[in-house]
């Protein structure tokens, strides 16, 4: 199965590649398309439709005026690809109840805790409460998730009557954001429906969202539309989006029933949801950059951890070098920096050597003494220093002169940027417009 975002981006390389953009090079785009789409799912009467319009559009000859033709085309995909994919959410940031149902091997409980994470990032006190009395160990996974993503936890161990959680949960909380986490079926069956409605009766959520797997492809559509009669959810919670081909299956079945996609969960980590942004989706599908998003992280981790002092107005050495490396690894792998760089399709093994440098640099410096890690001259004085920290990093003599080799490298680049002050002013310029503030800068 062909990677849903690789298969676009090698679909459009054909029109970017072709001498000329004719109705015969649109032809091959779109079969290429289809072949894309169905294969991850998308169900075929929609493939159909979308390819219909975008051979009719691509071949419009009333361009905008400023676009090339491959410009063209490349709109119109991107914009057939929102259509299918449904619109961008945006949730409510007010004190509220939420409330979290599907079945088993949906990600439920572990995406209560990602929102929970999320609502953290908002400045908001969050609570979540353990009502998945059918689970066996159900409440310790929530319990131990609450812990990581710093939240209070609400349950009664061995207790079956859900509506006895709630009663305490809902006397004893003072938290901004509350979320409960709720029983989940192999399937939707009568027992499920009414166990849910009981809980909302008791719970009353401002919001209930449906989790679904995104391995389960069409089947969403009809998951969402049974889950939506029954309560009314406001949104789905599309988890395991980062490993599954059939993401595009479980998101457009979701955008054409009565739900709609409200988060998406990329990745295993408490961080890894996002509110669903259909413009960034398709546009890191399709290859386009991602610098908001690229942006915020490095003001996360910025304001995290103080780095730009460091790194502009004083001495770069060894410790500097390692906090920015444990800054890099905390934006997380470097296939989804590189995605938001609009360079999604860097070899993996490239990557993946990438990662194992970063490690291996850190495990070189953790070696060092703490007059080395601040005076990297020391290291050159003899090189018996440098077979000890290879020895104790498990590398070699080579590697450890190739790190102070690329230290060096980026101690000189730095060092040009602090003496150019229009360079440093260009930066401080562009971090101001896109309301990004550093500490330190």
């Amino acid at each position: 199965m062909v990677d849903l975002g690789r298969g676009l981006r090698n679909a459009l390389a054909k029109i970017s590649g072709a001498p000329l953009v004719d109705e015969k090079a649109v032809q091959l785009l779109v079969k290429e398309l289809q072949k894309v789409l169905i294969s991850n799912d998308v169900e075929i009467k929609l493939v159909f439709e979308l390819s219909k319009r975008v051979k009719e559009k691509a071949l419009d000859k009333n361009l905008m005026k400023g676009i090339s033709v491959r410009e063209h085309v490349v709109k119109v995909v991107y914009d057939e690809l929102l259509g299918l994919l449904g619109q961008s959410y945006q949730p409510s940031l007010n004190k509220q109840k939420i409330m979290l149902v599907g079945l088993f091997g949906s990600g439920k409980t572990t995406a209560c805790a990602k929102l929970a994470h999320y609502y953290k990032t908002k400045g908001l006190t969050t609570a979540l409460i353990a009502c998945d009395v059918e689970r066996p160990a159900a409440y310790e996974q929530l319990e131990q998730l609450s812990k990581q993503a710093n939240s209070i936890f609400y349950g009664i161990k061995g207790e079956t009557d859900v509506k006895k959680i709630i009663k305490y949960a809902l006397e004893s909380a003072k938290e901004d954001v509350l979320i409960l986490d709720s029983a989940g079926r192999s399937a939707f069956d009568e027992r499920l429906s009414t166990e849910i409605k009981d809980i909302n009766d008791a719970f009353n959520p401002d919001s209930t969202y449906l989790t679904l797997s995104a391995d389960i492809g069409q089947v969403a559509g009809r998951q969402a539309e049974q889950f939506n009669e029954m309560l009314g959810i406001k949104g789905v919670i599309v988890t395991k989006l980062d490993g599954s081909g059939k993401g595009g299956g479980a998101l457009s079945a979701v955008s054409r029933s009565s739900a709609k996609v409200a988060f998406i969960g990329t990745g295993e980590k408490i961080q890894d949801i996002k509110v669903y942004n259909s413009e960034k989706f398709v546009g890191q599908l399709l290859g386009f950059a991602d610098l908001e998003a690229l942006m915020e992280k490095m003001k996360t981790i910025a304001e995290e951890q103080n780095l730009s002092k460091n790194i502009i107005e004083d001495k770069f050495t060894f410790k500097t070098f390692a906090e920015q490396l444990k800054a890099t690894k905390k934006m997380g792998p470097l296939k989804n920096i590189f995605s938001m760089m609009g360079a999604p399709d860097v070899p993996t093994e490239a990557l993946k050597q990438g990662e194992n440098k970063i490690k291996q640099f850190e495990a070189i410096i953790n070696s060092m003494t703490p007059a080395e890690r601040e005076d990297a001259k020391l290291l050159k004085k003899t090189r018996s220093r440098m077979e000890r920290i290879a020895k104790g990093s498990g590398t070699n003599y080579n590697e450890v002169r190739k790190l102070i080799s690329e230290f060096e490298k980026m101690e000189k680049t730095l060092k040009g940027f602090q003496k150019n002050r229009g360079m440093k002013g260009k930066l401080q310029k562009m971090l101001q417009n896109s309301n990004l503030k550093i500490p330190g800068m």
